[in-house]
């Protein structure tokens, strides 16, 4: 039994300005297009609420993704902290924060994660490639 802790930042910039790219986030229709491609999702945007994801992972074990909003300053900054479970096995623990700047006519977006990786369930090289592929997707759903 193990515990992994690591931090990472990702960046990108977009070329919308930092309401369309928060609004992004906080819409569940828009959230969805570009989070969750596979899978059920809800969100409950607001301090206290809470988002959901429910996949299946490479080998078919079923993912569940709790996250609860814990600080929202609208155009500004989300912090949010998560739970991943694979099957019945908590595989991570983490706080994210996203904060949303605007650069010229565009958005610099800087998201940090702090994570608790359990056990060999996750290890963070994962964790930040797949978030910097929704960053991407993100990116794309923004054109």
């Amino acid at each position: 039994m193990t515990v992994k802790h690591a931090t990472f930042t990702l960046e990108r910039t977009y070329p919308v300005p930092p309401e369309r790219v928060f609004a992004a986030w906080s819409d569940p229709a828009a959230k969805a297009r570009w989070f969750v491609p596979d899978g059920t999702h809800t969100l409950d945007f607001r301090v206290g609420g809470t988002e959901t994801v429910d996949a299946l992972g490479p080998d078919d074990t079923k993912l569940s993704v709790v996250s609860t909003y814990h600080d929202i300053v609208p155009q500004r900054r989300i912090v949010y902290a998560t739970t991943l479970s694979g099957g019945t096995a908590l595989a991570t623990v983490s706080i994210t924060t996203v904060e949303f700047e605007a650069d010229g006519d565009g958005t610099r977006l800087v998201l940090t994660e702090q994570g608790a990786f359990l056990d060999s369930a996750e290890q963070p090289e994962w964790r930040e490639q797949g978030t910097g592929d929704w960053l991407d997707r993100l990116g794309e759903a923004l054109k």
